[in-house]
């Protein structure tokens, strides 16, 4: 089934179509792989797959957190891309047909898991990239916020946090990123207002870092895959990478000298690592470092 448009707000998608087989908890689950996991050259790509508009269920987030904690244990990957299958969305959102039919304690466990879920990207000591192919609405931009880049595709869709026109605020985690990432008055004003917007206005208020000009989605994930593979071994230091987010995700959150405390313990971390000690030398001896993530 497509995806009903508000009239109003006519990037609000509505995804009211069901794809389920059996049933836990009272709650319909999918069967189908929701969430594409593959690796290329040390980069794990999750790609969210639920045609038309990859709306995300409970089963779909469950299956980005297995993907996540895949990624994190697995040595050969070194940094995480998220992207939507198709040329028209990255994600619109939490699945509406879903929540319609769920009582208000599983939505707030659902709401749980997701920020979890999502928390995972932050926590993880490994570059994650948002690759944002289509329309990034609703929960779809709260995926993408927790994500460290984001790169879109030029033209490929709006991005906003529409939840208002529910009824509803943007309850897994948006309202708590947006405002970290825009500020305080400008996230009230977007929210409240339920705007949704293009990329390129996203690139002015810093919800996204690059826009790439690509026709299609597959040139488009080329592009961003090999944005990616700069912080790979053995160009880059991946322990030093990954403690950077870590120092900057923990440590914007905590008073000032605490964070400090935070960089200096991890800074000696690295001054101990095989990497710390590659660069150095390449340093004096005027040669590429050939860092292995040690």
């Amino acid at each position: 089934m497509a995806p009903s448009r508000d009239v109003e707000h006519p990037l609000t998608y509505v995804y009211t179509g069901r794809d389920t087989t059996q049933t836990t908890q009272g709650m319909l689950m999918s069967e189908k792989v929701l969430v594409q996991y593959e690796v290329q050259d040390r980069i794990a790509i999750l790609t969210l797959d639920d045609p038309p508009a990859n709306t995300y269920t409970h089963e779909m987030m469950r299956q980005i957190d297995e993907g996540v904690l895949k990624a994190r244990f697995d040595k050969g990957v070194e940094v995480i891309v998220i992207t939507g299958a198709g040329e028209k969305f990255f994600c619109a959102g939490a699945n509406i047909g879903m929540l319609s039919e769920a009582d208000p304690d599983w939505k707030y466990c659902f709401c749980l898991h997701a920020n979890e879920t999502l928390n995972r990207f932050e926590h993880t000591p490994k570059l994650v990239i948002a690759a944002l192919n289509g329309h990034t609405v609703g929960g779809g931009l709260e995926i993408a916020m927790a994500a460290d880049i984001r790169i879109a595709r030029k033209d490929a869709g709006k991005v906003g946090l529409p939840e208002v026109a529910l009824g509803v605020l943007p309850g897994t985690g948006g309202t708590q990123r947006l405002v970290r990432i825009v500020g305080k008055s400008k996230a009230i004003q977007l929210m409240a207002e339920g705007s949704t917007f293009g990329f390129d206005k996203a690139l002015e208020l810093g919800l996204v870092n690059e826009i790439y000009d690509n026709e299609d989605r597959a040139s488009f994930l080329a592009a961003v895959l090999e944005y990616a593979a700069q912080f790979t071994t053995p160009s880059k230091a991946t322990k030093a990478v990954g403690l950077i987010k870590r120092s900057v995700q923990t440590g914007s959150e905590l008073p000032f000298e605490l964070a400090l405390a935070l960089e200096r313990e991890l800074q000696a971390q690295l001054f101990g690592s095989e990497d710390a000690k590659e660069g150095l030398n390449a340093y004096i001896e005027k040669r590429p470092a050939e860092f292995k993530g040690a």
